[in-house]
């Protein structure tokens, strides 16, 4: 709403935007880690369902505004919860010693115990020891903002496979709402008569449209081994990422704004329609695509070996960056130029989403390009396996992180057995569910290149999805 009645992104409502955000964070970084089955974690989430559900009534306001004051109650509320869910935690391993596998379940827990702290008594300040109209109230947001966020693979990891799920249903959803919301501004228009060919068109473009943006994002995840995963190559890596995927619900968040309003406007046939409508979804649109493509540029691809079969994967992906950026370029400029022949592309509502929806179903395509390749020599996937192994990152500072070859083979020659990490953390606590069962690679393989018999990577096999670690 805030977005609509703006036409456009400023502090306060990136700042409200973040703090739902990263309450989503914590009770995904929770949940991923321990078992959320008992009392008081259902008890915790109702709350904070709650609290969400009421601070989202309050952010229409400026910094300076009783919304604001809200907003910061409800980031210290949420912190509080969180504090004392913890603290639950430390009470169950406090009596843990250094050498224990479960003493990083100790650490994690007093580290979130102290930001969760600062970040309550911040938003508190804010809420009870400084006036509404205090001039530097922004400076409140950013230092409890701060405070929210957490290191990358802080301490103790978590399900990674649960987490790029959550991820993956929350970007779901939101396109879901979206398109809800598209729907429930149409449907008083066709009370009163039956809607047109033109006007299904016009919905069915819309549909397409979030349809073939969620097909851009969501599907990537199937097709990237979890050794190659932005979290997983290196803290730089996973930051970039994490903020990628704030910035993409944000950009998706002002398409869908500009999306009801544009549906209104079109289905109300007003004489003067201002360009506020079609520049969100331009401007959202094109944003969302640049998010999405930096998202998976953080990401390790892997092309084979042979010369041949290389240059089939890197002439692939050569297309998909030149179409990628024609479509980015074009629809920015469709929503920043003033004048010139893109602007024809925005005459009408329906012309305008046509374009879009074309757009963005060229881009689902091209990005089949290098499956294809692949299906065309190997024949599947598996097979593809065996000879993609030379790794290349765009973005030379996100090498992978070399492991630490004597903690992995420790951890390994005691995988299993009685005095296993599996099996302590399975049998000493009920709050950690089966996601950290296992704090470390449970088994490693040392292969070598049967061409010229010299040692070859260290391949590190994960016996359960968790092994693979993630961020905090």
């Amino acid at each position: 709403v805030a977005v609509q009645n703006r036409g456009t992104i400023d502090g306060p409502i990136l700042a409200y935007f973040a703090i739902f955000w990263f309450i989503w964070g914590k009770e995904a970084s929770y949940s991923t880690r321990f078992d959320t089955t008992d009392l008081s974690s259902q008890a915790e989430t109702l709350l904070t369902c709650f609290a969400v559900l009421f601070g989202s009534l309050s952010t229409t306001g400026d910094f300076q505004s009783p919304g604001a004051t809200c907003m910061m109650a409800v980031g210290a509320f949420v912190a509080i919860l969180h504090f004392f869910l913890y603290f639950r935690v430390w009470v169950w391993f406090r009596d843990t010693e250094r050498a224990s596998e479960l003493y990083a379940v100790k650490q994690y827990a007093i580290f979130t115990m102290f930001m969760t702290f600062c970040e309550a008594a911040v938003w508190l300040v804010g809420v009870f020891a400084l006036p509404e109209d205090f001039e530097y109230r922004g400076y409140i947001f950013l230092a409890g903002l701060i405070l929210s966020f957490r290191i990358p693979k802080a301490f103790l990891p978590n399900d990674f496979h649960a987490a790029s799920s959550k991820r993956g249903v929350l970007f779901i959803l939101l396109l879901g709402f979206i398109l809800q919301s598209v729907v429930l501004a149409a449907t008083p228009f066709f009370e009163y008569y039956s809607p047109t060919m033109e006007q299904y068109l016009f919905l069915g473009f819309a549909c397409l449209l979030l349809f073939c943006i969620k097909l851009l994002y969501v599907d990537d995840s199937f097709s990237i081994d979890p050794q190659d995963h932005a979290l997983l190559v290196n803290r730089a890596a996973g930051f970039f990422f994490h903020f990628g995927q704030f910035f993409l619900l944000v950009s998706t968040t002002v398409l869908g704004a500009g999306l009801d309003d544009l549906t209104h406007n079109y289905l109300a046939a007003t004489a003067a329609l201002s360009d506020n409508s079609k520049n969100l979804v331009c401007g959202g649109f094109s944003s969302a695509v640049l998010i999405i493509a930096f998202i998976k540029s953080m990401h390790i691809r892997r092309v084979p070996n042979d010369p041949g079969k290389r240059n089939w994967f890197v002439a692939a992906y050569t297309v998909q960056v030149i179409f990628l950026f024609a479509v980015i370029f074009t629809t920015a400029q469709m929503c920043l130029a003033k004048d010139g022949p893109l602007r024809y592309l925005m005459m009408s509502e329906i012309e305008m989403l046509a374009v879009l929806s074309g757009f963005a179903f060229l881009l689902v395509v091209m990005s089949w390009l290098d499956e294809a390749v692949e299906l065309s020599i190997y024949g599947d996937s598996e097979d593809a396996r065996e000879f993609r192994v030379h790794p290349f990152g765009i973005w030379f500072c996100f090498t992978p992180e070399e492991p630490d070859l004597a903690e992995l083979a420790r951890e390994g020659s005691g995988a299993g057995g009685p005095n296993s990490a599996e099996s302590r953390l399975a049998a000493l606590s009920p709050l950690l569910g089966s996601s950290v069962a296992n704090l470390g690679y449970s088994s490693l393989d040392l292969y070598q290149d049967g061409g010229n018999g010299s040692p070859g990577n260290l391949i590190m096999s994960p016996s359960s999805p968790a092994d693979a670690g993630d961020m905090a």
